[in-house]
């Protein structure tokens, strides 16, 4: 018998001893004393000291005190015939939540099952009141903390990302709480607080697989060697091969020879190679030999961290916005909720690296000056001035005297660039439109406390490039001119005819869109495409070397 069992069966007996009183009335005795411990219990937020040693253990006793006095302190996981169907529901949920990359340690499950032995074992039924209180608590604790991190996450996007602005998916658990219990729905009501998007849904269906290929004892390790390529014949393929039919890349065949590297296991290889974002040459060298010695634990735990960064977003994205990966250096613009366009992108080197937020792209600006922050002036311009006095005027760029609009240009024989660090620069440099600034011929406006924004670039070649950290932070991005056209479609005046031409003219002109769209810069790591295929992307910001540690801490008070 289970440990419920057990305790249901218990509390049936201590009905039935006092059978001889009425059915109803010991039902009642029973909810009215747990009623005045539980009212007395949480006005000291501690469990007795059979369970946890005086420890205060619970992760929100404020809210549990709220939750409890807004029904009169009534147990929420018991009725007449003992411990409620309601509950086991809870248990059986926390005993899954691995499957969402959770730990049902987090959520109390083995302080509740320690507590039906202790029911169990008890040898007065009547003196473990003290333990239902707890259990009825504990119980109720868990659903607070498992339906919070299900919905927004097991810990703070702040721990990654410093500053985070994006939207959060949020609900009243007391509330939620009750409307379960109410309803008979504690399982199903903690299911739909998951996050609603396919990608997390996939995600999750990915975690599963790759844990079976853990328990299958995972991959076997790839020594090194010299490069492999069609046509080879080496003792390490067969491992690669055993490697490629586990993760799905290769399907299963019988090669007459399976020491030689054929047409079907180069094929194979061309996907696990465009699956990790490497370059797809179909050679077996010293970097996609890395990648297949990564071993299948460190990949259930990547697929672990996006199911959480999932958690953080909105509810919806909504019909028509646009999502930059940062890892996989690419963005792609949807409209009815698919993929209209695709392209690939720059973003900022380690030293400066392009941050994650959320927010709206308001104007498209067609010939855009580049007025250049403070920073990239001092460190990156200023070393250049200081080699080539023409530095600024073969490149079109204005010092002016402040960054007021007003501001007078100075002649930059006048400034002594030395003296200036970034706090203290008080100039602003302005390089004007043209084919040699920074910004191409299309600037896309994000109101952002980053000063970051999407733009084309003149350095078209760093697009054949498989990791493109190179620039300063800013998003730069492959066909400006496409994404222009999808968020001006709506605009008559303005076509990929009159874009062009517009640019061509060289004047700069300020497009103000109608319908702001929203843009979300994002650090997916591990997704699912639309093939089905499982992505995994290399950390470049060292973002899953964080939350990976900050989810390995134990929750506050355990």
């Amino acid at each position: 018998m289970t440990g419920i069992g057990r305790f249901r069966a218990a509390v049936i007996i201590l009905s039935a001893a006092f059978l001889l009183y009425g059915g109803d009335a010991v039902a009642g005795y029973f909810l009215a004393h747990l009623r005045d411990g539980l009212q007395t219990r949480l006005d000291r937020p501690v469990l007795s000291p059979e369970i946890a040693g005086n420890a205060a253990i619970l992760c929100d006793p404020l809210l549990l005190h709220r939750f409890y006095k807004e029904r009169d302190f009534r147990p929420a996981w018991f009725d007449q015939t003992g411990i409620s169907t309601q509950a086991d529901a809870l248990i059986a949920r926390i005993r899954r939540v691995s499957g969402d990359g959770l730990r049902p340690d987090d959520y109390h499950i083995a302080r509740i099952e320690e507590l039906l032995s202790l029911v169990h074992d008890s040898e007065s039924l009547v003196s473990s009141y003290d333990l239902f209180v707890d259990l009825d608590i504990l119980l109720t604790d868990a659903f607070f903390a498992c339906a919070s991190n299900l919905l927004s996450g097991r810990v703070s996007p702040e721990i990654t990302y410093i500053i985070w602005n994006g939207s959060t998916r949020e609900a009243d658990p007391v509330h939620l709480l009750n409307t379960a219990i109410g309803s008979f729905d504690v399982e199903s009501t903690l299911d739909s607080m998951n996050p609603p998007h396919e990608g997390y849904r996939l995600l999750r269906t990915a975690l599963a697989r790759y844990r079976e290929i853990v328990i299958g004892g995972g991959w076997p390790p790839v020594p090194a060697g010299p490069a492999l390529k069609r046509g080879d014949r080496d003792e390490r393929v067969p491992s690669i091969r055993e490697h490629l039919l586990r993760t799905g890349d290769l399907e299963l065949n019988d090669p007459a020879d399976p020491t030689v590297f054929d047409k079907e296991f180069e094929q194979a290889l061309r996907r696990y190679q465009k699956r990790h974002g490497i370059l797809e040459d179909g050679v077996i060298g010293p970097v996609t030999t890395a990648r297949l010695n990564i071993p299948a634990e460190d990949l259930v735990v990547k697929i672990i961290l996006n199911m959480e960064r999932w958690r953080w977003l909105p509810e919806d994205f909504g019909e028509e916005y646009i999502m930059v990966n940062i890892a996989d250096f690419t963005l792609q613009a949807y409209r009815d909720r698919v993929v209209e366009r695709a392209m690939r992108v720059i973003v900022g080197t380690n030293y400066r690296r392009t941050p994650i937020f959320s927010s709206v792209i308001t104007s498209v600006i067609l010939n855009p000056a580049w007025y250049v922050p403070a920073t990239i002036a001092v460190e990156d311009i200023i070393p250049q001035i200081l080699r080539n006095p023409r530095y600024l005027a073969d490149r079109n760029i204005h010092v002016l005297e402040s960054w007021r609009h007003d501001a007078p240009e100075i002649d930059p024989a006048t400034v002594n660039w030395e003296t200036y660090q970034a706090y203290n620069f008080p100039y602003l440099l302005k390089q004007d439109p043209g084919p040699l600034n920074p910004l191409g011929r299309i600037k896309f406006m994000i109101p952002n406390k980053f000063d970051v924004y999407l733009h084309d670039t003149p350095q078209k070649e760093l697009f054949e490039n498989i990791r493109r950290g190179f620039s300063s932070g800013c998003i730069r991005i492959e066909k400006a001119v496409d994404l222009a056209e999808f968020l001006l479609c709506e605009e008559p005046a303005w076509n990929r005819k009159t874009i062009e031409e517009t640019i061509a003219s060289g004047k700069r002109r300020e497009i103000k869109l109608k319908k702001q769209v929203p843009v979300h810069l994002l650090y997916w790591t591990a997704w699912v495409d639309d093939n089905g295929q499982v992505n995994f992307r290399e950390d470049i910001y060292e973002r899953d070397t964080i939350l990976s540690a900050a989810l390995h801490e134990k929750p506050p008070g355990f």
